[in-house]
This record gives structure tokens, C-alpha cells and sequence, in this order.
């Protein structure tokens, strides 16, 4: 989830830092812009998802869309998953993310700097074991961004969904298979049944 925050004008250095929680950057710190809309997903809540979800990705395909301060898939990339594509198209995000990237190694993340929503309508569906979804709560596209990402999970996979509220309705092949509530925050995670 990502917390409204607020740059001084001008302002382009990390206003805090998130922790990666588990796997081999545990404890690695990700710097977070002051960027209008951006709510890193909190710690709490990021390793409930992975405790739900298991702690080894090893060989898992992961999409993080509306990436932000990438907090979710650098949590997957730590936890082993072989690839993981990061949309953001802020280009102050984008440089952050890369840094990054690049002070972790992390070989098996690849940063896109694009429109999330029109990347996702135009890749291969059923392409990603986990598609990690959290976009700005304000999105009035919110229903079309969750049936893009819905798209891309394969039978057997898993979509999380953060939202201002609980999903009303599932795409069609998926069972809700975990959900909670996180301060503001609802947490959904769908499985793939067909």
C-alpha cells in the first residue's frame, strides 16, 4: 500500500526508507520519494502476504504493476522468484527503483518505464505466476487494471489486489483465497482456477 506523501517543491531526494523483510535482502533498505499518491505497502502487511503466499518464489514469474517504491517485488525478487518486471512510469520512481536494483544486484528484476494499464492489455496473457496490483487508491480505472492483471496470472496463480474497499465482484476463474483489512487499506488475494 502506498501512504500520501507530500515533496518540498523542488524536492527530489528519498523522504524514508522501507525494509525488505524476508528472503536473501532481508533487512536491505528501499528508499521512498515524496510523490504525490505514493503508499509503500507496510511491513506488516507485506509479510502477512508472503506468509500466505509461502517465502520461497524460487522459479516463480512476478509482476509488480503501479510499482512505486517497488517494496512488493523486491519482496518477491529476495524470496527467489527468477524474474520480476516492475511497472512504473514516474521517471524520478524509476531512478530510484534502479538504484536500487543496481546497490542489490538484483539480476532478476527488470524495471519498465511505461503506462502500467496499457502494458498490461497488450502482454501475453496467462504470462505471470504472481501479479502484484496496487494502484493508486484514487484510480477511477481500478476495475479495468484488475481484470488486465487478472489476465496475466496462470492457472495456479495468484493476483493481489490492494484497495479502498473490499472487492465487490472476482474476475471470472478466480477464488478469493485470502483477504483481510490493513488501516484504510483492503488486501485481497485471488487464485487462478481456470
Amino acid at each position: 500500500m502506498k501512504r500520501p506523501g507530500r515533496a518540498a517543491a523542488g524536492s527530489s531526494s528519498p523522504a524514508h526508507e522501507v525494509r525488505i523483510v524476508g528472503g536473501r535482502w532481508k533487512r536491505s533498505k528501499l528508499p521512498v520519494r515524496d510523490s504525490p499518491g505514493l503508499r509503500p505497502t507496510p511491513q506488516r502487511v507485506r509479510e502477512q502476504l508472503f506468509n500466505w503466499l509461502g517465502q520461497d518464489l524460487t522459479g516463480w514469474r512476478c509482476l509488480d504493476a503501479f510499482a512505486g517504491s517497488g517494496a512488493l517485488g523486491f519482496e518477491a525478487g529476495s524470496r527467489g522468484a527468477a524474474e520480476v518486471v516492475l511497472l512504473e512510469r514516474e521517471p524520478a520512481l524509476i531512478a530510484t527503483l534502479q538504484g536500487a536494483r543496481s546497490r542489490l544486484a538484483a539480476e532478476n528484476l527488470r524495471i519498465e518505464r511505461v503506462d502500467a494499464l496499457a502494458w498490461m492489455k497488450q502482454t501475453e496473457p496467462q504470462s505471470f505466476d504472481l501479479v502484484l496490483l496496487d494502484p493508486p487508491f484514487d484510480a477511477p480505472w481500478r476495475g479495468q487494471a484488475v481484470a488486465a492483471a487478472a489476465a496475466l496470472v496462470r492457472v495456479g496463480g495468484y493476483l493481489y489486489v490492494e484497495a479502498p474497499q473490499a472487492l465487490s465482484s472476482l474476475p471470472d476463474g478466480f477464488e478469493l483465497w485470502r483477504s483481510d483489512r490493513a488501516g484504510a487499506a483492503y488486501v485481497h488475494v485471488l487464485r487462478r482456477q481456470s
